[in-house]
């Protein structure tokens, strides 16, 4: 496999990524570099500039929930998102991960840059290979099972203890997170440890009081604005765990709450990250523009993930309450930024 170097790459630096023969070069034959995965969906973006959006020195664990997990030399692009299009259609939506040798350093105002290697650097690879990398060996036309970044997640990390002080270090030094948000955060993981042990309630606590939860169908569209219901509305939808027809309302969903946004899409297909394959919602969930987990009130992750909303947590804005364009400007800042 070719190798890079490193670029210990820092939040708002540009980068272009590199071509499709450089990055297939540094692929073994599971289409990874030291475990994470190369999707199909990030052919697309080869040849083209990014910022950095964050280093992803550590992110969640959505598959075992353990905590955090860490990662060396890989980040986030601003605007660099999957389409789920080489994974049946999956709607998630997910940030990409970058390692950095499938990078290079650019100035934003410098002529192109990019160098294709020689042919015989030339991997004996393809669109079609990595395609098919796309896929778990068990899968079946009538039972598909996939892989992304996201299903290997573990094989690309390492555990990482909420008691490693350096993680905290380089939230602060490195991606920018004020001291006073990883402050909070910590106060708020020592809360709900010891909440757990006393049975007492979580900070924040989400749950509501209903069996049966109801249903509202707004049938709303992309590009249409909405108003996230106030939190206590929104609880008068959930039952005892939280959910509303098997969706979370999460704590992380909190600081949205009477807030205008407008709909990115609509989603009722995504993968199963522990198993690979597709999972139903049920019925549709929302996504809004900017609205990410934001790590609010948990250890600070830089991953940015999409939350989804039921309509029954939304309503359709009044005209007087749809930003005014400078204000959408702000919005776009915010989107650019990794949301």
């Amino acid at each position: 496999m070719q190798t890079f170097e490193k670029l210990d790459l820092r939040p708002g630096e540009w980068v272009e990524v590199r071509s499709e023969q450089e990055i297939l070069s540094t692929l073994d034959d599971g289409a990874a570099l030291d475990g994470l995965v190369f999707m199909p969906e990030m052919l697309a973006f080869c040849g083209q500039r990014f910022r950095v959006y964050k280093r992803a020195d550590k992110t969640c664990d959505t598959i075992r929930l353990t905590g955090m997990l860490r990662m060396h030399d890989t980040v986030h692009l601003q605007m660099t998102r999957c389409d789920g299009a080489a994974h049946g259609g999956c709607q998630a939506a997910c940030l990409l991960f970058w390692k950095e040798a499938w990078l290079r350093r650019v100035d934003e105002a410098a002529d192109d840059l990019r160098v294709t290697p020689g042919a015989a650097e030339r991997p004996p690879r393809d669109r079609d290979w990595l395609a098919s990398t796309a896929r778990q060996a068990a899968s079946t036309a009538d039972d598909p099972c996939f892989r992304c970044q996201a299903t290997e997640l573990p094989r690309a990390t390492s555990p990482l203890r909420w008691w490693e002080p350096t993680q905290y270090v380089r939230d602060v030094r490195t991606n920018e997170v004020p001291l006073r948000t990883v402050v909070r955060s910590l106060i708020i993981h020592f809360w709900n440890r010891i909440a757990g042990k006393l049975r007492l309630r979580p900070y924040p606590y989400v749950a509501g009081p209903l069996k049966r939860t109801p249903v509202e169908v707004l049938d709303l569209q992309p590009g249409e604005w909405v108003v996230v219901k106030s939190r206590d509305e929104i609880v008068a939808t959930v039952d005892k765990a939280g959910k509303n027809r098997g969706m979370t309302f999460e704590a992380e969903m909190i600081p949205y709450c009477g807030k205008c946004y407008r709909v990115v899409q609509r989603v009722d297909r995504i993968l199963d990250e522990a198993t690979g394959r597709m999972k139903e919602l049920g019925s549709v969930g929302i996504i809004l523009e900017d609205v990410i987990c934001a790590s609010a009130y948990r250890t600070p992750c830089p991953r940015a993930n999409y939350l989804y909303w039921r309509e029954i947590w939304l309503r359709r804005a009044e005209p007087d309450e749809i930003p005014k364009q400078s204000e959408r400007d702000g919005l776009c800042v915010l989107n650019a930024q990794g949301a």
